[in-house]
């Protein structure tokens, strides 16, 4: 399959397959006569598996690791269960900052009165030093 078709088959910009083949994250079947990049079925699987992995906020290293772990059917499930559960910690800690800032903005949208005057908590806020 071009790398066109492989692109909307599993919803990757075809710059983004070029890239993951480029890196090695992917590998096509081979080229068409005309010089295109084929990727296969198996490689179609991977490059859904690494949209995935990356819509999670896996790093291109981290899916490199976890494409081993799929690829290694002699695996341990506590090796995938692990990097999962670092990826979970920090999206926790992400959450807990997004919801510190969703506070403090919510809390200085509500204090400015909005009207005609110029002063504004929100700008007397953001400049403070």
């Amino acid at each position: 399959m071009k790398i066109s078709d492989a692109a909307l088959k599993v919803g990757l910009p075809v710059k983004t397959i070029r890239y993951y083949s480029d890196i090695g994250l992917v590998t096509p079947t081979g080229r068409s006569a005309a010089g295109y990049r084929d990727y296969d079925h198996s490689a179609l699987k991977k490059l859904v598996f690494i949209r995935r992995a990356r819509e999670f906020g896996f790093s291109i290293d981290e899916c490199r690791d976890l494409l081993d772990l799929y690829e290694d059917q002699n695996r341990s499930s506590a090796d995938v269960k692990h990097l999962a559960s670092l990826r979970l910690r920090d999206i926790e800690q992400k959450q807990k900052e997004l919801q510190l800032l969703h506070d403090e903005l919510s809390h200085l949208v509500q204090s400015c009165k909005g009207d005609g005057r110029p002063d504004c908590p929100i700008l007397s806020n953001f400049a403070q030093v």
